[in-house]
């Protein structure tokens, strides 16, 4: 009698629209097509050092395509991170637990940090398949992660509302959106929200010359001025954030009312797009694949409109950036819209 193969899942790291429908995606393929049987750890790799699961049936993962979050939790818990718990081998836990278990396979469901540990624990000899998720689409080696979509539109929407208030007070208003080191959704939503600068943390900006934008917009009597802003674009320390600055420098400088909004964790919360429902769950379902034809140590990717598996190893620890001559940037710029370049 063959075994039946046995899988875990889990999501680990911020939170975003679609994990529901990749957890779906995964388990159901999972369960109807190769007859596996599932868990789920929770809170993400807590979950898998603790030992703490529950058994999942194909029942348990039916309504939950368009729930936002995740069914079965999530944290930021880094097995391999030095901390005050230095004392206890996280990695040998969770081996342990994944041998205890009967576990074939574990999915790791994250960002560029969850894939950099599901590549270490693959070297641990776990087998592992990742699938990638975030706001940020900065997951490197695949063109696109799950979340992203659900974000471009909900900070799209916002720009869109904010277009009515400048214009009816004749202002520059600034909007900050998500984005550390990538400057995806602000690129995408700028372009989508119809923004007048776009300023990203891929390319640097001089103030004066977004300052000379904005005014020139107001001599070509143009009502109002849309900035939109990644949080992680270079600004003085003393400065609150990066909205802020941009905000108080435009008043400053040019004396045109200036007003800015934070948009923060709402952009990563409610329910997920019908795009990222199709996404995540061909996503989960080719993972699924992958699990069946033993291709482990990789991370699920979609490539020039196709699904591949890469291998983990090319993945861990790299981010996806926008460069210098983006398509995209190269289109906005055409257009008249400012990155804050020296012309």
């Amino acid at each position: 009698m063959i075994k039946k193969k046995r899988i875990g899942i889990l999501t680990a790291g911020g939170d975003c629209p679609g994990l529901n429908a990749a957890i779906r995606g995964v388990g159901k393929t999972a369960i109807v097509q190769y007859d596996m049987e599932v868990i789920g750890f929770t809170a993400g790799y807590s979950g898998l050092i603790n030992k703490e699961y529950v058994e999942l049936s194909a029942s348990d993962l039916s309504g939950i395509l368009q729930l936002g979050g995740t069914i079965l939790g999530t944290s930021r818990e880094k097995p391999y991170k030095i901390d005050d718990n230095n004392n206890l081998d996280k990695p040998a836990m969770i081996k342990k637990n994944y041998e205890d278990l009967g576990l074939d396979c574990v999915v790791c469901i994250g960002g560029n940090g969850t894939m950099k540990t599901a590549y270490k624990l693959s070297k641990e000899g776990i087998n592992v398949v990742g699938i990638p998720k975030t706001i940020d689409n900065d997951v490197y080696g695949t063109d696109v992660t799950f979340g992203f979509d659900s974000a471009v539109s909900i900070v799209t929407e916002a720009i869109d509302r904010l277009h009515t208030t400048a214009n009816s007070h004749q202002r520059a208003m600034v909007i900050e959106v998500m984005g550390h080191h990538a400057g995806w959704i602000a690129l995408y939503s700028g372009m989508a929200g119809g923004g007048d600068v776009i300023l990203i943390p891929e390319i640097n900006y001089d103030i004066d010359y977004v300052c000379k934008k904005i005014e020139k917009r107001f001599e070509d009597k143009k009502a109002y001025s849309i900035v939109v802003v990644a949080e992680g674009i270079k600004f003085p320390k003393k400065e609150a954030s990066a909205a802020s600055y941009i905000s108080s420098s435009i008043q400053k400088k040019t004396g045109i009312e200036t007003r800015y909004t934070t948009l923060g964790y709402i952009q990563r919360g409610g329910s997920p797009s019908p795009m990222d429902r199709i996404l995540a769950t061909r996503y989960g379902s080719f993972a699924a694949e992958m699990i069946a034809q033993e291709k482990f140590g990789t991370m699920v990717a979609m490539i020039d409109n196709k699904l591949t598996a890469v291998p983990l190893e090319e993945v861990g620890g790299k981010l996806r950036l926008i460069s210098f001559d983006d398509p995209l940037v190269k289109k906005a710029r055409n257009m008249g819209i400012s990155f804050g370049e020296k012309k």
